[in-house]
């Protein structure tokens, strides 16, 4: 008896990462322009960050709480959530503040774009999952867009301070943000997405904090209402609405094509360095730009479905 198999992307699914993705894009024009008006450091700004998101997070996690038939969470699944909280948003973020200092903001979207292929490979190694035959054209057009623009990128950054130093580190929050993508498929379908995201957050701005006071940077934190301001559309537009955009995201539609559609980001970004900050447009990043969105849409084309 022949089966047909919807293999299509919701539609609201794709939409709502792809929403998600823009808003996500953002952050790092807010924080070069923050480290441009205010001379913070990387730290603090991180910290202001979740100052601002905190008051949305606990108050999340009290509805979750008081829902009817809210299940109580195990000592394991408590254990996963604070941990990939630890890796996605303390350990990534403070590697991406950190690295943004010495590197584009387009060129560190471009970096940071790598994780969507390590999250296919952790998926198809670790947890046997398949790629398939969609997923393995979008990625490669994704990624050789993303590639030509980076290597474009090189001819102007290079020789900038520390450059090496920005992009390990932007290197090393790809590799733990797709620690976290690749954990948080896996644990949202048992959670939530909603409760999920709540405590790996709270999680994170525990990690955050801690980490701020025992540094000492309380002591020098800038003044003026310009640091404040940055802090909270860091936390509103760039952490608190994408974040449960994400992750419900990856409840409908899977972790994989998540991480396909957010390749997006980095032609948002580029754009909004191009207009916020000044930041230059070449031929290289054009011609990455119209592949990484082809390499999206893809993502979102309509199969006839297979036979089984």
């Amino acid at each position: 008896m022949e089966v047909k198999k919807n293999t299509a992307i919701p539609v609201t699914g794709f939409m709502i990462a792809f929403i998600g993705s823009i808003l996500f894009s953002t952050k790092a024009i807010i924080v070069k322009k923050a480290f441009e008006q205010t001379h913070t450091d990387a730290l603090s700004l991180l910290m202001l960050r979740m100052v601002f998101s905190l008051p949305f997070f606990v108050a999340a996690a009290i509805l979750e709480r008081n829902k009817k038939g809210n299940v109580q969470l195990t000592g394991r699944q408590w254990i996963i959530i604070s941990g990939l909280g630890l890796f996605g948003y303390y350990l990534s973020s403070l590697f991406d503040f950190i690295g943004l200092q010495y590197i584009s903001a387009g060129l560190e979207r471009l970096i940071l774009f790598l994780y969507p292929s390590f999250v296919v490979l952790i998926n198809a190694f670790v947890f046997r999952q398949k790629i398939s035959g969609i997923q393995k054209i979008a990625l490669g057009l994704t990624y050789l867009g993303i590639g030509i623009a980076y290597f474009g990128e090189l001819k102007f950054d290079f020789s900038h301070s520390n450059f090496i130093l920005g992009s390990l580190l932007i290197f090393i929050c790809a590799i733990t943000y797709s620690i976290y993508i690749v954990g948080s498929g896996k644990i949202i379908p048992q959670v939530g997405a909603a409760k999920f995201t709540t405590y790996s957050m709270l999680a994170s701005t525990a990690g955050i904090f801690l980490h701020f006071f025992v540094a000492g940077n309380y002591k020098d934190m800038p003044a003026g209402i310009s640091f404040w301001g940055y802090g909270f559309l860091l936390a509103i537009v760039a952490t608190v609405i994408p974040g449960f955009l994400i992750s419900n995201a990856m409840k409908r539609i899977g972790s994989n094509n998540v991480a396909i559609i957010s390749s997006v980001g980095p032609v948002s970004t580029i754009i909004q360095a191009h207009f916020v900050l000044g930041e230059r447009i070449f031929l290289e990043q054009v011609t990455g730009t119209v592949l990484v969105i082809a390499g999206v849409l893809l993502t979102g084309w309509k199969g006839r479905g297979t036979t089984a």
